[in-house]
């Protein structure tokens, strides 16, 4: 493989994880496998939690492509880098910057605070119906997401935590988990 196969090879794994992540916290996290996501939008102390499990099966495949990759198609060892990269974003940005797992830091403006507000606003629901942004690293405008939770309030489609900032102003950290 040439250099430039193998750059937009990662890059396009990197990038396609979002669309992945987006359909699978969406259909699979907030749909059957709500059973292991569930204590991931509710309040805990706990280092662990059952939702850390998508990590390991998520993983699992990725070494698998790994192997695989090695073995016999390059092409799917350069893919699985871009997986790996996408993780490591994504366990700096969810886990670290937004639940705030390995450093506490509040950002007060630019896009990491527009990222925190964008997930704030996902855990504003209670249970797995409703709710907005379910991708991790592109976040849209709060605003706008704000907007929608609120009109899903108001169909009757999701319930919404009064206390998790989603319908105020206030769009501080208020906790690991909400």
């Amino acid at each position: 493989m040439s250099w430039l196969e193998i750059v937009l090879t990662v890059m396009s794994s990197l990038i396609g994880m979002e669309l992945f992540a987006w359909v699978a916290h969406k259909y699979i996290m907030h749909g059957w496998g709500w059973a292991w996501h569930r204590d991931h939008h509710e309040p805990h102390d706990k280092v662990l939690e059952k939702n850390d499990l998508y990590a390991v099966v998520f993983g699992t495949i990725n070494a698998a492509m790994y192997i695989y990759g090695a073995l016999y198609w390059d092409w799917l060892w350069w893919f699985a880098v871009g997986i790996t990269l996408y993780g490591v974003i994504y366990t700096l940005v969810h886990d670290g910057l937004v639940h705030q797992r390995y450093f506490k830091w509040v950002p007060r403006k630019g896009y990491a605070k527009r990222l925190v507000q964008a997930h704030r606003l996902h855990h504003a629901t209670i249970g797995k119906e409703g709710g907005v942004s379910f991708g991790f690293v592109f976040a849209r405008d709060p605003a706008k997401l704000k907007a929608e939770l609120k009109a899903q309030k108001e169909a009757g489609i999701a319930v919404v935590r009064d206390s998790a900032g989603a319908m105020g102003e206030d769009f501080e950290v208020a906790g690991r988990n909400l």
